[in-house]
């Protein structure tokens, strides 16, 4: 149950953040996202290893929005801080999508050669959706230049963030190397 709720969470965290992005309201995803690890870390969970995680993610995302800005490949809506950076909306999805990976999202992040190619479609598409239904981000034609580039950013993201999140959570008297496509 406690998976279901993590999952609702980050979904209520991403239409906040792209919802209000749009509407020129740049806070309501930090707000959600604190909202959301508030609750996530009063359940018990393994608190240092999210943290962690989060911090990670939070550097990939403002290392791949940050270039995606630059490049011209992508324009934000409610771009604080100003463009080129990564805004700081965006920034609550990634750190936010940290708290589902050993959580509602553990049955494929335990599987890292399955999870990064599937992130490198998905979150292509979670952008092309946040622009062309929500208007939060503008991809520049060529399209496909732009998702290409974010598949690869995703790729590369998600293959450390699932390979961290297993490290993040293992128990340091557990010195045995992990199979890259089991569970732990």
């Amino acid at each position: 149950m406690k998976n279901w709720i993590n999952f609702i969470a980050f979904q209520i965290v991403w239409f906040a953040a792209v919802g209000g992005a749009a509407s020129s309201i740049w806070w309501a995803g930090p707000v959600a996202l604190v909202i959301f690890a508030i609750y996530h870390f009063r359940s018990g969970v393994a608190v240092r290893g999210d943290f962690k995680l989060m911090g990670l993610a939070l550097g990939l995302g403002f290392i791949t929005d940050t270039l995606m800005a630059a490049s011209g490949l992508s324009t934000y809506s409610s771009p604080l801080p100003a463009a080129p950076l990564a805004p700081f909306w965006i920034l609550s999805l990634w750190a936010g999508f940290a708290l589902t990976l050993n959580h509602s999202l553990h049955y494929l992040n335990a599987r890292p050669l399955i999870i990064a190619p599937l992130a490198a479609v998905v979150g292509p598409m979670s952008y092309y959706g946040a622009g062309h239904v929500w208007g939060a981000v503008t991809i520049a034609p060529p399209v496909w230049t732009a998702l290409v580039v974010l598949g690869l950013c995703w790729l590369v993201a998600m293959t450390v963030l699932s390979l961290a999140a297993r490290r993040f959570t293992r128990k340091p008297d557990n010195s045995v190397s992990l199979p890259l496509m089991r569970a732990p």
